[in-house]
């Protein structure tokens, strides 16, 4: 199935991308394809504990599932000043 998966803020910044699609197979979770992508660039799971999760725009837990044509995003924590 494919997924199309969006980095915001430092999360682009260290993977270099802001949009990417990934083939995954079915029952997969919004957890586990961010998992894959720390294998790739270790220094996200820095950020693993702070981050919010959506798919196809709703706010959703790391263990919510994801469906073919889906669209995950991966936001990091939100400082004002």
């Amino acid at each position: 199935m494919s997924i199309k998966v969006l980095f915001f803020a430092s999360l682009a910044d260290l993977t270099g991308m802001r949009e990417t699609e990934v083939d995954s197979r079915a029952h997969t979770s919004v957890a586990s394809i961010y998992t894959k992508f720390a294998r790739d660039f270790p220094r996200l799971e820095e950020h693993r504990a702070s981050l919010l999760y959506a798919v196809n725009s709703e706010f959703v837990q790391p263990d919510s599932p994801v469906h073919d044509g889906d669209e995950v995003a991966f936001f990091p924590p939100v400082s004002g000043g």
